[in-house]
């Protein structure tokens, strides 16, 4: 098969400074406007700047005590396959060797349709393709941007373009694991053989042997269609057997968590794995108004101030606004990350009931929210440990993959964090449904015994949220 050459715009390695080491066998090749936009973007603590950085870093890496003629002929890239001969020369023969890395060393001579005016750094790497293609027409050229604008005017010119896919966790979102499965309804009946319950500390048990053919994970939740059966999740997972407990029903009054109960069957799993301290970490996936902030909020207080299994409740959040940035905010973390924490006052009204109470409930909620509910910005986690705090991260469908890991790992001793967020509602750019750090951990997790996650499906918020969120 023929080698493809890659054109990588600026905005792929700003995403993903590892992107130089995706493609293989491919040979890569950066314009020298690319490397003039990774200049300018390099200053600063954002994430896109500490990427722009690291992508430098890793070409002084490949550059060191090379020459001028190296770097005409490619530079090998660490995850290619190197020529058992004499070595590629020149782009024209590295179809025979491994991948290669090309620096655009001469003007291109090739031009743009007078359609496509002007010196736009973007017009620049589309005139930097087309002579590529002109130079090589036994090989494929392939634009690779997170532009869509750009890969648009790639394929009116006739140039081939591509999105960046290898940040892909999922094809498609609908392949995201949900964190229960339906069972048939003959389920018990074809294995009242093969079954034995028991009763320990409270909670009752299932093993149930000859599941083969079943792909069970550890904490995932098994309901029977129209609740003909009980609610159950997997404990245990034993060579051809597998181990059910009981879950706890949340739905009644009288089992209700800091006054909120389950009103469906999801939020009931999702209190299962909120409530439970062998659990570090639960990811919430839903619409809007599907409870997931108000049932981790809940969870966290009856942990906190009921059962103090936690010292305090910490909740932040990406700063990316919906609309236009009102600017710099004054004051202290928390005072400037109020406004930002509207969901968390919201709840605590409906948890704290407050709504229409007297001046000095509201004094004792703002207590309560001052001395034991601390809002922290996520600018400030690197370097940071937790210690016994139930975490909350609202808005988690705005993170990256880099910028979860390092949120998660901020977890000491004692520690769970909550990951809530809606797939459908990305405000970060570059992020898709796919290649959201949320996305990420749940199929990264999947599995783990001490984290559980689930998707929530009916909205509970009100009648007009759920016919908006389904109809517009």
């Amino acid at each position: 098969m023929t080698k493809r050459i890659f054109v990588l715009d600026t905005n792929v390695l700003m995403h993903d400074p590892t992107a130089l080491f995706r493609f293989e066998e491919h040979d890569i090749f950066l314009p020298m406007v690319v490397l003039e936009e990774l200049d300018a973007g390099k200053k600063g603590l954002s994430e896109t700047a500490r990427n722009v950085r690291q992508v430098s870093r890793f070409l002084d890496t490949l550059m060191k005590d090379v020459t001028h003629a190296e770097i005409e002929s490619g530079l090998a890239l660490p995850a290619s396959t190197r020529d058992s001969g004499n070595g590629s020369s020149s782009l024209e023969d590295s179809a025979t060797s491994g991948g290669r890395l090309f620096f655009q060393t001469h003007p291109a001579s090739s031009s743009l349709p007078e359609l496509l005016p002007g010196n736009k750094p973007d017009n620049s790497i589309l005139v930097t393709a087309l002579d590529l293609k002109s130079q090589f027409p036994e090989r494929q050229v392939t634009l690779v941007s997170k532009d869509i604008n750009l890969r648009i005017k790639a394929a009116a010119i006739g140039i081939h373009a591509e999105d960046y896919s290898n940040d892909k966790v999922l094809d498609d979102v609908d392949l995201l694991y949900t964190g229960y499965n339906q069972v048939d309804a003959d389920f018990w009946s074809r294995h009242a053989d093969d079954m034995e319950s028991w009763q320990e500390a409270d909670r009752t048990y299932y093993r149930i042997r000859n599941l083969e053919s079943e792909n069970w994970l550890i904490n995932q939740f098994v309901y029977f269609p129209d609740g003909t059966g009980p609610e159950l999740v997997v404990r245990r997972q034993e060579e051809g057997s597998a181990v059910f407990e009981l879950t706890r029903d949340y739905g009644e009054q009288k089992q209700s968590v800091w006054g909120v109960h389950a009103r469906n069957q999801e939020q009931n799993f999702a209190l299962n794995l909120l409530l439970d301290p062998e659990i570090d970490f639960v990811t919430l996936v839903g619409a809007a108004g599907t409870g997931k902030t108000l049932l981790a909020l809940a969870a966290g207080l009856a942990q906190t101030l009921d059962e103090h299994r936690y010292r305090e409740i910490i909740m932040t959040r990406v700063t990316v606004p919906v609309g236009e940035d009102i600017g710099f905010l004054p004051g202290t973390e928390e005072e400037k990350m109020t406004p930002w924490m509207g969901a968390l006052m919201d709840n605590l009204e409906v948890l704290t009931h407050t709504t229409d109470g007297s001046d000095w409930e509201r004094a004792a909620a703002n207590d309560l929210l001052s001395k034991r509910i601390k809002i922290r910005s996520l600018n400030f986690m690197r370097g940071r440990t937790f210690l016994n705090r139930f975490i909350i991260v609202d808005e988690a469908q705005n993170l990256t993959p880099k910028q979860m890991k390092t949120l998660i790992t901020r977890a000491g001793p004692g520690s769970k964090i909550i990951c809530v967020g809606n797939l459908s509602q990305i405000d970060t750019p570059y992020l898709t449904e796919t290649t959201s750090g949320l996305t990420y951990v749940v199929d990264r997790f999947r599995g783990w015994p001490h984290s559980g996650h689930v998707a929530l499906a009916r909205g509970e918020r009100s009648r007009l949220a759920d016919y908006a969120s389904n109809q517009l």
